[in-house]
């Protein structure tokens, strides 16, 4: 191991110096890696096992590196979805004393996939149309911390699914930079790249055969346009009405709470002569539904999947009769009740399919599917047990390493790299 090597993190883990930093990253060993499938990059980028977890690491220039680095810290602490950094290590010198590019390391996003390895499922139909609409969502909310992506696309994100939608997270900030605010023309550039960009990626998927029959690859583009635009609007728009109109200022955050977002700051004033009022949202944070189910139950999960776990505690106090009740004491026994003995009547070899919260969701939908077939109410037991045999076992496992399957030759597994 050279001496010049250089480890720069947070929180370093001393099993990252039994790695072959000596080694171009492309040639890695094969029991150091985790097959699994990457988004097309332009730079090398390989997964591998670590203390029993899964880091990314990407070579790069070690100026570019060390950016990337504190800036997908300072995502992290705005609490952007983007991945998590891990460190940089410079240094790196092949045994003949070549100099070897820098690497960025960033951990990898369990249950997470590429955009291509999308479409190599079987998907349900409006795949596009749904990985649009994340993407618009993860555009606007980087755009309100301030930070100019630079190149946006579908290969330079990753996608969790969030009950029937699915989740962005940024992967690549290499192109990026932070302000305190960005102009409407750093907005429209960004969001023209990414229009171009998701273009280009739609029409490679459609030569590959990926693509849902009928998709019109221009309208995709225009839709994050429109997906974008709307949600910018309603989230920064001011609104004025007369003085006697006082409930649209509850009604305006109401309206932004259902979308997924609190208003932490409003900014409230009146003309010269009081008779009417404007409004205007100041700091506005995504993660209305996540944050409430987090105070209630401890659960961290996705916003459209908080959403959907707190329809059914709803449903829960309604069935009880416990909606006068403290919301608290409700929750916790819907928690110990309802949701972990259904989270645990799933076999543990099927529990790496899919996120507790993903796999409940997808129990609420059996159930309700089931009991319209049958014609009455499936207890929830009855219907986890139908879910796990009739739907679980044939789903693919979302966040197991790929080349573990017995008889799959990881080799040949399609590379799709992320970052």
């Amino acid at each position: 191991m050279p001496h010049s090597l250089q480890i720069t993190a947070a929180a370093p883990d001393p099993a990252l110096l039994d790695l072959p930093w000596h080694i171009p990253l492309e040639e890695w060993p094969a029991e150091n890696l985790a097959a699994l499938p990457r988004g097309i990059s332009r730079h090398v980028v390989r997964f591998v096992k670590l203390s029993g977890r899964v880091i990314a690491v990407k070579e790069i220039g070690e100026t570019v590196a060390y950016r990337e680095y504190e800036l997908l810290r300072a995502l992290n602490r705005l609490d952007v979805p983007s991945v998590e950094p891990v460190g940089v290590i410079t240094g790196r010198r092949s045994p003949s004393g070549e100099r070897l590019e820098a690497v960025l390391i960033t951990k990898h996003l369990q249950f997470s996939l590429p955009y291509r390895a999308l479409f190599s499922q079987y998907l349900q139909p409006d795949t596009t149309g749904r990985l649009i609409d994340a993407l618009a969502v993860l555009m606007v909310r980087l755009h309100l911390t301030g930070f100019y992506w630079g190149d946006v696309s579908l290969s330079n994100t990753l996608f969790r699914r969030d009950a029937e939608t699915f989740a962005a997270y940024l992967v690549d900030a290499e192109t990026g930079d932070l302000h305190e605010r960005l102009s409407s023309g750093q907005r429209a550039y960004d969001l023209e790249v990414a229009r171009v960009n998701i273009i280009g990626e739609l029409m490679d998927l459609e030569a590959g055969d990926l693509l849902e029959q009928g998709v019109d690859t221009v309208a995709i583009g225009a839709r994050l346009v429109e997906r974008y635009e709307e949600l910018w609007a309603t989230l920064t728009d001011a609104e004025s009405f007369d003085t006697g109109e006082r409930w649209r200022v509850a009604a305006r955050i109401e309206r932004l709470n259902a979308l997924g977002f609190d208003v932490g700051e409003l900014d409230i004033t009146t003309d010269v002569d009081g008779t009417s009022v404007r409004i205007q949202p100041k700091v506005v944070d995504a993660g209305h539904h996540s944050r409430r189910l987090m105070r209630l139950t401890g659960l961290d999960v996705q916003e459209n999947q908080a959403r959907r776990l707190l329809n059914d505690l709803d449903a829960y106090r309604a069935a009880t009769d416990r909606q006068g009740e403290d919301e608290e004491f409700a929750a916790h026994d819907w928690l110990t009740t309802v949701f972990e003995p259904a989270v645990r009547a799933v076999p543990r070899e099927l529990r790496t399919k899919l996120e507790p919260a993903q796999m409940f969701h997808e129990m609420l939908d059996h159930r309700w599917y089931v009991s319209r077939e049958q014609g009455r109410d499936v207890p929830m037991a009855e219907a986890v047990r139908s879910y796990v045999e009739q739907v679980l076992r044939h789903r693919p496992d979302e966040r197991a390493v790929l080349g573990a399957v017995p008889g799959v030759d990881s080799t040949a597994l399609p590379r799709f790299e992320e970052g």
